[in-house]
């Protein structure tokens, strides 16, 4: 696969991922921000970006989407876990809730003001 093809594929996956999340937000505002895992500050940003900003912060080389900080165990437990497809959803569910924006690493404000101009990563 070309160096191009796979920047298109991680830019339309920025813009579905900015997309969704404006829809969970406009939503469920608060269920968004855990199902995100962001801030308030970066909820009423998302929320306020039109579709030229969303194209544009889309349009960077870089995944703004990312795995939380779920472990290799962790992840293990959800891929191999041998619990009833009924309850394996909760496993799942419960497993990866655990992270909150609060235990999320913070940008400096240097380093955020640095990339929020280069298309930087939303989370």
């Amino acid at each position: 696969m070309s160096q191009t093809s796979f920047l298109d594929e991680i830019q339309e996956i920025n813009l579905a991922y900015l997309l969704l999340a404006q829809r969970l937000l406009g939503e469920d505002r608060e269920v968004g921000m855990f199902r995100l895992k962001i801030d308030a500050e970066m909820a009423d940003l998302l929320l306020a970006l039109n579709a030229r900003q969303l194209t544009q912060l889309a349009r960077t080389n870089q995944l703004l989407c990312r795995l939380t900080s779920v472990s290799a165990e962790q992840l293990r437990q959800v891929t191999h876990n041998p619990r009833d497809q009924g309850l394996a959803g909760l496993h799942t569910s419960l497993l990866l809730a655990g992270e909150t924006p609060e235990s999320l690493p913070k940008h400096s404000k240097a380093s955020s003001a640095k990339t929020s101009g280069s298309g930087g990563e939303t989370q």
